[in-house]
């Protein structure tokens, strides 16, 4: 016989909207929201784009780029990925803010997470949030023996990556290389890829993302 919590869990599980598989971990940096949604809104704008074709072309639900645009939710990693792909700009469009100049100092304290919704796998960019670029660093923490799936990003863009600590398997292009710490690998991110850590522990990834082609 089930018990009350279980039939309590799975009653409050079917009161989710559908779209929330797509909000990020609550450990993701909230003060990021209302600057994707700023970004979102202004790019999808600049492409004539309404949210109901944004949705098709991202395969990212039309209520949830609604609620990216109002800043009332924070998306998940490889959404944001999916948006940028489907509106052609550089994954830091969506996180970028006023630029500025001179020297910035990021203290890991204060670092902006984006997260997966599990929580499994987070990021950081090793950048100022302050412009769009055509190069971008991130450091990348995936828990232990978590996947993180990728989607496949503009053609042309790579990714060169080095483990700091664990053992990772990268599989792309129907390819898979187990890298241990030290090591690195480039490769052409234009395909769906994946992180896999084959480690009992947490495995730490720094990542350069080039792209080929300039922001518009």
């Amino acid at each position: 016989m089930k018990t009350v919590r279980e039939n309590s869990k799975k009653k409050a599980a079917a009161k989710l909207p559908d779209w929330s598989y797509e909000v990020a971990h609550p450990d993701a940096a909230p003060d990021l929201a209302p600057t994707v949604g700023a970004n979102l809104r202004r790019l999808r704008q600049k492409r004539e784009l309404s949210l109901e074709k944004l949705a098709k072309a991202s395969g990212v639900s039309r209520a949830m780029l609604g609620q990216v645009e109002l800043g009332q939710s924070a998306p998940t990693i490889n959404v944001l990925w999916k948006i940028a792909r489907a509106l052609d700009v550089p994954f830091s469009s969506l996180i970028s803010t006023n630029p500025t100049t001179g020297t910035k100092v990021m203290r890991a304290a204060q670092a902006k997470k984006l997260m997966s919704h599990d929580g499994q796998f987070g990021s950081r960019a090793l950048f100022p949030f302050d412009a769009a670029r055509k190069v971008e660093f991130y450091e990348l923490r995936l828990a232990a023996r978590a996947v993180e799936n990728a989607d496949a990003h503009a053609p042309g863009t790579t990714e060169n990556l080095v483990v700091s600590a664990g053992e990772v398997l990268i599989e792309t292009g129907g390819e898979r290389h187990v890298l241990k710490a030290g090591d690195a690998i480039y490769f052409e991110a234009g395909t769906p890829h994946a992180y896999r850590n084959l480690s009992d522990r947490e495995a730490v990834l720094y990542l350069v993302m080039t792209y080929t082609e300039p922001v518009g």
